[in-house]
């Protein structure tokens, strides 16, 4: 069970990380442009909200396979394939919770209007310098929120890292997989423990999340 835990926090904190670095400037894009079309690029990003987890993870399925014209492009340097494994692993859940990191960071962005960065701008600060000391800390919340999100949404996800990683002891299996085949075995005693696990986990992220952004109220000016 040590090693279930394990594979599923070091799944957790990696989405978490690396859709931060991503999803930041695909959030600020679609924050700032007033191009009609920025919708369509945030319809697809929001995608796998409403795809059912099966789908979205057999298409990965596919794409990560041996077979995959990515996969081909990946053999040269010694890369067959990223299906059950995790590293594919990772790609798929940052593929599911990508909304879950976009939506509140853009929101966060959006927020802030375009005063505070017109007046960095009066100063003389660079684009880059005016984002980073700027909206990056007026849009705090927004990332705090992303980031609880996508932590407790990769915890909880099953269709996609079932479909993608396998459920491999020691490599891809993680808590959600590893409930379903205890559930499946007929060991109710160790699958109400886990479950039991998961849902008082899910409840002190919701009521973190929350009581954070009562304080952040609180103390914004």
């Amino acid at each position: 069970m040590a090693d279930v835990i394990w594979t599923t926090l070091k799944l957790a904190s990696l989405t978490t990380v690396l859709l931060l670095v991503l999803a930041t400037p695909l959030a600020w894009w679609l924050a700032r442009q007033k191009v009609w079309w920025k919708e369509i690029i945030a319809a697809v990003a929001a995608l796998p909200i409403v795809l059912p987890p099966t789908v979205l993870g057999f298409y990965l399925l596919l794409l990560l396979a041996p077979s995959s014209p990515l996969m081909e492009l990946l053999h040269p340097f010694g890369i067959l394939s990223l299906a059950f494994t995790f590293p594919g692993l990772l790609i798929g859940s940052m593929v599911y919770s990508l909304p879950f990191a976009v939506q509140p960071i853009r929101n966060g962005f959006e927020a802030m209007g375009d005063r505070p960065m017109e007046v960095a701008a009066t100063l003389r600060a660079t684009p880059l310098n005016a984002f980073f000391t700027v909206a990056v800390p007026q849009a705090r919340r927004g990332f705090l929120t992303a980031a609880v999100l996508v932590f407790a949404h990769t915890v909880g996800e099953f269709g996609v890292v079932l479909m993608i990683g396998g459920g491999i002891p020691g490599q891809t299996e993680v808590i959600s997989v590893k409930l379903y085949q205890l559930v499946e075995s007929l060991q109710f005693g160790e699958a109400h423990r886990l479950a039991a696990g998961l849902l008082i986990f899910s409840f002190v992220v919701l009521l973190t999340m929350f009581l954070t952004e009562r304080r952040a109220r609180k103390t914004a000016p």
